[in-house]
């Protein structure tokens, strides 16, 4: 049995592509320029130590853009396997419910890890490479979320973007 029929079973949708590298600036040239990527938002993962953005495209699907911030180890080992170039980081697939996928996924005999529960407003957990012949696939609930003010995507690359850190991207 494949990913896909694994997946069928969760009540999965597809959501986006990460694309991670050093700089979030050589990615657009790409992402946005060349392939014509609206940007629809951004933030600082502070925790992490990430920025992301997200670019939609005329079919409404999504890539997402990712860089370490400055004095983060968090891209280390994906840099590592990559040669410092980056790469496609994850997948992300939303499901209804979290708990049932995970209970799914467990009683299938995944090995799971990130598993995260406590933010309401996005809960996820992730499969790891080895189980999906090397892509690392994130399962997540999307929860409420109060309306907030989209940053610019001058913004965001200058850190001033939602939960910004104030430095700006290399």
């Amino acid at each position: 049995m494949d990913i896909a029929e694994e997946l069928a079973g969760l009540d999965a949708t597809f959501d986006h592509t990460a694309v991670a590298a050093p700089r979030i600036r050589d990615l657009l040239p790409i992402y946005r320029d060349l392939l014509g990527g609206e940007y629809l938002d951004g933030s600082d993962n502070l925790v992490n130590g990430y920025r992301t953005l997200q670019l939609r495209y005329a079919n409404g699907s999504k890539i997402e853009l990712m860089e370490p911030l400055a004095g983060s180890t968090f891209f280390d080992s994906f840099f590592g396997l990559t040669r410092g170039r980056g790469g496609v980081h994850h997948l992300n697939f939303h499901v209804t419910d979290i708990e049932a996928a995970v209970a799914a996924l467990r009683e299938r005999g995944y090995r799971l890890f990130g598993l995260n529960l406590a933010e309401p407003r996005w809960r996820e957990v992730f499969l790891h490479p080895k189980e999906a012949h090397g892509v690392l696939v994130q399962l997540a609930q999307p929860g409420p979320r109060k309306p907030e003010p989209t940053p610019s995507l001058t913004d965001v690359l200058a850190g001033r973007g939602r939960r910004g850190n104030g430095v700006p991207s290399p």
